[in-house]
């Protein structure tokens, strides 16, 4: 049976783009995307949670923590950025409360997604 995986990530909508101008929010996300694929076609049945800087961030986590079981949890890069540090602690400790079994993983950016969810299912 196939492990299945929350990939928790902050929503490309929400990054400030200044410092990468030749960056779009629809250019990160298809690259998301495509990373997610790429973990799906190793067998993993993973589940995208993208959320907001932190207005409903919280709410949504929890609703995609409450539909399923999760063998892994996937924090995106993006969420552990100095400025989004008390949403990560919230976000992690909802992960532990309603996800206490599976296992957290993060990567770096989203080529090594895949990579970070291997090394733990």
């Amino acid at each position: 049976m196939a492990k299945t995986v929350l990939a928790l990530g902050l929503d490309p909508e929400f990054v400030d783009f200044k410092e990468f101008p030749q960056l779009t929010p629809q250019m990160v996300r298809a690259f998301i995307d495509t990373q997610l694929e790429r973990a799906r076609s190793l067998g993993y049945n993973v589940v995208s949670c993208l959320v907001d800087a932190g207005a409903t961030a919280e709410a949504v986590t929890q609703r995609a923590l409450s539909a399923q079981s999760f063998d892994c949890v996937l924090i995106g890069a993006g969420l552990r950025a100095a400025p989004y540090l008390l949403l990560f602690e919230k976000l992690i400790n909802l992960v532990h409360a309603g996800a206490p079994g599976a296992r957290i993983c993060f990567n770096s950016t989203p080529a090594d997604s895949a990579e970070a969810i291997q090394r733990w299912v």
